[in-house]
């Protein structure tokens, strides 16, 4: 059937066969029913049909549909549930994308008012105070009690 030419399944609705035709179409069962079937619809009456027929059968077939998808209820279908989930992954990385440029930039405001504060900071110690580094070193040190002095007061 798919190896036929286009036309000869075409040629059977178009005009009527002839004798060596019909005989041909008894080694094809599947072109024979359908010379059947056209042969069926050629009899039959031609009935006007309202201007919006399609659109009228198109509706019942989506109605039927819908009709079909309530009886089974929700199912789980990709072409329903993908562009749900795209658009969730969408929101996701825009949300972090936003919340990450505004740590960064927080982190930089925060860093150039520290900068600001410790250059116009007039506290800081001067240059004649901070000579005696020996004992500034010294104030820093841990105090440990001195163990010679220790047993000298026990005894």
């Amino acid at each position: 059937m798919e190896n036929e030419p286009a036309n000869s399944r075409e040629s059977l609705w178009r005009r009527k066969l002839t004798d060596a035709e019909r005989a041909a179409l008894r080694d094809r069962p599947e072109l024979a029913a359908e010379a059947r079937l056209t042969a069926a619809l050629a009899r039959s009456p031609n009935v006007p049909v309202a201007s919006n027929f399609t659109t009228r059968v198109m509706d019942a077939i989506e109605r039927e549909e819908q009709q079909a998808a309530r009886a089974h209820g929700w199912r789980w279908s990709w072409r329903f549930l993908f562009p749900r989930v795209a658009v969730a992954a969408a929101v996701l990385v825009f949300t972090g994308v936003s919340i990450q440029r505004y740590e960064a930039s927080s982190y930089r405001h925060e860093m150039v008012r520290t900068v600001v504060m410790v250059t116009t900071d007039k506290s800081a110690p001067s240059v004649e105070a901070l000579k005696d580094w020996e004992a500034i070193q010294r104030m820093s040190q841990s105090a440990h009690a001195d163990g010679d002095l220790l047993a000298a007061m026990q005894q």
